[in-house]
């Protein structure tokens, strides 16, 4: 479960304060939240991870105030319960990318085998490149790897920042379908951030910024 109360932010005092909509989402509930580009989604979506510290309000996941937690606690909830697939890419460059989501699930501390892991790339059209170096990657290839690192340890929050913006219309749909997949094997609850209207029947719930 997700609340948001009277949440704002400002990154400097020379610019203006954000401020943005209550929300409550119920456990294993989805929501899309459109907007432009600059109207504050990725700095939403920062607050949710717990990356970014509010000026006012809260933000509860699971009745846990994320922002009252000190930062090894924070690190160790959000590596735990938190799948972040956010716009730039993150991955290990001296690592190929069977071994980025191996790291990842290290320092998520959880168990997966590799057949799961394998299915998941299969899922992506990524197993193939399995041992691939991430330079040697496109952007849609990145980005899907980024939707695997998102959810390959079953968070409880699976977050994501324009997570199609690269895709072509297969893809599209792919990463979308696969990303509600996985939020509903573990009653997760999946918020995705984009201005990419193509993934909006995909969603019940949306709101815009």
């Amino acid at each position: 479960m997700i609340q948001i109360e009277n949440l704002t932010y400002q990154y400097n005092k020379s610019e203006p304060i954000l401020s943005f909509p209550n929300i409550t989402l119920n456990k294993g509930k989805n929501l899309l939240i459109l907007g432009e580009s600059g109207i504050g989604k990725s700095t939403l979506l920062h607050l949710l991870a717990g990356l970014l510290k509010p000026i006012t309000g809260k933000i509860l996941i699971n009745e846990i105030t994320l922002n009252s937690l000190k930062n090894n606690q924070l690190d160790q909830f959000r590596g735990k319960n938190i799948g972040l697939a956010f716009q730039k890419k993150y991955a290990i460059e001296s690592l190929n990318l069977m071994n980025n989501i191996k790291a990842r699930l290290f320092f998520s501390k959880v168990v997966v085998s590799d057949e799961r892991i394998e299915v998941l790339l299969k899922q992506l059209d990524l197993f193939d490149l399995k041992e691939s170096k991430v330079s040697e990657l496109s952007e849609g290839q990145l980005q899907r790897l980024s939707i695997a690192l998102s959810v390959i340890h079953n968070p409880q929050v699976i977050l994501a920042d324009e997570p199609t913006s690269s895709l072509d219309d297969k893809n599209c749909k792919v990463v979308i379908k696969l990303l509600k997949k996985h939020a509903k094997q573990t009653n997760a609850n999946l918020i995705v951030i984009t201005h990419d209207h193509r993934i909006k029947p995909f969603f019940q719930n949306s709101i815009k910024l």
